[in-house]
């Protein structure tokens, strides 16, 4: 059985409702991704889809990965999809 990542030793009491919220029974998400940034991050993903992919491992502080994933979920997008979008702008502005 995997182990479940230990959650609050780094967070501050709204993220701890946030991830307490998100935790419970009757959580539905809701975006709040505008249909402008939708178009954007397609935009992103289209020019770079058909690039060559690369798999890296990558070590981040749990608390930032946290906080990557409740952005992700607010864009209504994989965290994974999230961290490729931020450093695709880094590097290509």
């Amino acid at each position: 059985m995997k182990k479940r990542p230990e959650i609050g030793k780094f967070l501050d009491q709204d993220e701890m409702d946030v991830y307490k919220a998100i935790e419970s029974a009757n959580f539905e998400p809701v975006s709040h991704l505008t249909p402008e940034r939708r178009a954007e991050l397609q935009k992103i993903a289209k020019a770079t889809i058909n690039e060559e992919r690369v798999k890296i491992s990558l070590r981040l502080p749990r608390s930032d990965l946290e906080r990557l994933k409740i952005q992700a979920l607010r864009d209504g997008m994989p965290y994974q999809t999230l961290i490729n979008s931020i450093l695709h702008k880094a590097v290509t502005q």
